[in-house]
């Protein structure tokens, strides 16, 4: 599947689920992500819950519903692989500029793509 067409060209709604190292549970709305890569997803975070979360577990799932009234979509299974500060960067990135204090800290975080699954059932799909 290609991801960066996919998510270029569907529009919808995403929450993005992490953990912290004691394995409690956060969920969080979050857009579409950036692909990076072939495998390799970005989202751009502020410094909060989900960010922290992933300090200390670098697996996250991520739960996107298309636009509509039918139940279609994907998940993708992500483990984070670094990130990066470069405001200039991330900025460039940002669909939603309102959103952000010029002062606050911001994240490009980015995730390999372990496994992409649709919405509903378990049926793999290659990413």
């Amino acid at each position: 599947m290609d991801l960066k067409a996919y998510f270029e060209n569907t529009e919808g709604r995403g929450v993005l689920a992490t953990a912290d190292g004691d394995g409690k549970v956060d969920a969080a709305i979050y857009s579409r992500p950036h692909v990076m890569g072939p495998d390799t997803v970005g989202f751009v975070m502020r410094d909060r819950l989900s960010h922290h979360n992933l300090q200390s577990n670098p697996h996250a799932a991520y739960l996107f519903i298309e636009g509509g009234d039918n139940l279609v979509g994907k998940r993708l299974f992500l483990s984070k692989v670094r990130e990066e500060t470069d405001r200039a960067k991330i900025e460039s990135l940002r669909r939603r500029k309102k959103y952000v204090e010029e002062g606050d800290p911001l994240f490009l975080v980015y995730f390999k793509v372990d496994k992409v699954l649709p919405l509903i059932g378990a049926g793999e799909e290659n990413k």
